[in-house]
């Protein structure tokens, strides 16, 4: 009884979600969405029509934001950034239930922010471009954008949870670069079908501003439904099991 009222009180995470600390947890998760929709929005920006930016343009901007977001806010609130990489560390038991929605909210406000912001600094003419909103390329259907956001950040996950898995010493430094690359290699491969999002926070923050929502539901669906795979079967078959051992998923 004690045992299951411990793992349920785990579980939600009133305790410590109530701590004063949490309050700068919360405010790194906003300022690192901020930052990452800012400066990857800015990269999808077309200034002139000769000189687009190219796939390997923005995926390197993604994922070097990040890489260089984790090695700042990594040992504060993790820096998740990303309601799916939350929602993965929940399933996996890694994240509580308190922490992820308050995650997600702050996310989302800095990812529009971010959106709002980047609005004000570039020209009227480049907002025509879209801000670096996500979108389903040319006859890509709905489900086949859900799958390969699903996939994409279904790997996010695998790389997140093994690279911050306490018992991998083989990883211990790895973090940010690992993740940074995976994010990287997954926008090479996705943004010409999906835009790439595997966040959908950073879909979320253009769209607001824009009011723009055709197929925002996608980029909600398909990263969560990756998210939730890879942290089950992490939890299930990949991370090294050890009595009483509860796994800290920060940087």
């Amino acid at each position: 009884m004690g045992k299951g009222w411990k793992g349920a009180k785990d579980f939600v995470g009133l305790e410590e979600v109530t701590k004063v600390e949490f309050l700068v947890m919360l405010l790194a998760e906003t300022l690192g969405t901020f930052l990452l929709v800012l400066i990857g929005c800015a990269s999808c920006i077309t200034w002139t029509a000769d000189n687009p930016p190219t796939v390997v343009h923005i995926a390197f901007t993604f994922g070097l934001a990040v890489a260089s977001l984790a090695h700042v806010l990594g040992p504060v609130s993790g820096c998740h950034v990303n309601p799916a990489v939350s929602v993965g560390l929940l399933v996996s038991g890694n994240c509580s239930f308190l922490k992820t929605v308050c995650y997600i909210v702050c996310q989302c406000c800095g990812a529009i922010a971010g959106s709002g912001v980047l609005k004000l600094l570039i020209p009227k003419e480049a907002i025509g471009q879209g801000l670096g909103a996500t979108g389903l390329g040319e006859k890509v259907s709905e489900s086949q954008g859900i799958f390969m956001e699903a996939i994409i950040t279904f790997l996010l996950l695998l790389v997140v949870h093994a690279v911050t898995d306490p018992k991998r010493t083989d990883t211990k430094g790895w973090a940010p670069l690992a993740i940074g690359l995976t994010i990287t290699v997954s926008h090479m491969a996705a943004v010409p079908v999906t835009g790439s999002s595997m966040n959908p926070a950073r879909t979320l923050g253009p769209a607001v501003i824009l009011g723009e929502w055709k197929d925002l539901w996608v980029y909600w669906i398909g990263p969560i439904i990756g998210a939730c795979a890879a942290g089950v079967l992490y939890k299930m078959a990949f991370r090294r099991k050890k009595e009483d051992d509860e796994a800290s998923y920060d940087f």
